[in-house]
């Protein structure tokens, strides 16, 4: 069920994606093929050596907002240009974006062919008289499927920091897991069976004593609170497992059954080791300051969900799903 929830989810949000593309096209949000004019301030002019100016596009906030739309641009845009000119005579014009770029030319910087740059080509050109400035008309490059490109690099960064977070996981799980397999071939399984045996029937009255339901929900209990979640989930398995062929009737969840689920699914940890390496592989300053906070939470996460599921067990509503049908 997860799996249909995750893929219509991601159906979604490519559907948004697409219709909002849809959208800009119908509306021609970011004008293509229309041409702009501008100012541009010179700056150095070309030379026997070189064919660019160097200089500054200047719109005001009104042109600005005229053509892109009201509320394109707060204020008045200046923004670093070059103009280039190739063997032919076409000019090309490269406009550098920054942050006091405004928002709509950010965007189009985005998902330009060259990041935080947007050109354009000059269409005319027509100087002032002493040469410090000159009126240009240019069409930028045309920006489609934003939407849709935004998605895709979204994904991929998505995936790369995934990787990059499970790499980081790889010592951190190795090390306990071979700790709690040395433990386990060492006897220290038993021995945490046989100490905790007064909590475990008080819990689980209906498991018999060494039976191996106990061992397994003792060692998912226990990868828990180290906080090796992934560590935990063959134990809870097997543990589930064990506690199914004590289960009089099949398909019905027992007493044991479900107070396990609510421990399990509390998460008592005392050391959330998974998280602590999660945070240090994202560069965080202090990755074990969430311990305090993660023990106080699973543990009245814990705490209510045995409360709730012995409650429930007591009600004649619940008492008759285990029943025995003897007719």
């Amino acid at each position: 069920m997860l799996n249909y929830i995750w893929i219509s989810l991601i159906a979604l949000g490519i559907l948004a994606a697409a219709a909002g593309d849809v959208a800009d096209e119908a509306g021609n949000t970011y004008r293509n093929g229309i041409p702009l004019d501008v100012r541009f301030e010179v700056a150095k002019h070309p030379s026997a050596l070189r064919s660019t100016w160097e200089g500054t596009i200047v719109l005001s906030a009104g042109e600005f907002n005229m053509f892109y739309g009201p509320g394109a641009a707060d204020s008045a845009v200046r923004q670093p240009a070059v103009i280039s000119v190739d063997a032919s005579g076409r000019r090309a014009l490269v406009i550098a974006v920054g942050e006091s770029s405004p928002l709509r030319w950010k965007e189009m910087a985005r998902h330009a062919a060259e990041k935080d740059r947007l050109t354009a080509s000059v269409e005319s050109m027509k100087l002032s008289e002493d040469e410090t400035a000159a009126s240009l008309r240019m069409v930028m490059e045309p920006v489609r499927f934003v939407k849709l490109k935004a998605v895709t690099a979204a994904a991929l960064d998505c995936a790369a920091a995934a990787v990059s977070i499970s790499i980081g996981l790889i010592g951190v799980m190795a090390l306990w897991l071979g700790v709690m397999k040395v433990g386990e071939e060492a006897g220290l399984l038993k021995f945490i069976t046989r100490l905790l045996e007064p909590l475990t029937r008080r819990l689980f009255p209906d498991v018999p004593r060494d039976h191996p339901a106990l061992a397994a929900m003792i060692m998912n209990i226990a990868a828990n609170m180290l906080g090796l979640s992934n560590a935990a989930t063959p134990m809870g398995l097997k543990a589930m497992e064990e506690l199914n062929r004590l289960n009089p009737r099949l398909g019905t969840a027992t007493n044991a059954m479900v107070t396990f689920l609510a421990i399990n699914t509390g998460g008592l940890v005392l050391i959330p080791a998974t998280a602590i390496a999660v945070r240090a592989a994202a560069g965080s300053a202090n990755p074990g300051i969430i311990i305090g906070t993660s023990i106080i939470g699973s543990g009245c996460a814990t705490v209510v969900g045995i409360a709730a599921s012995r409650i429930l067990q007591r009600l004649p509503r619940y008492r008759r799903g285990m029943e025995v049908d003897n007719g």
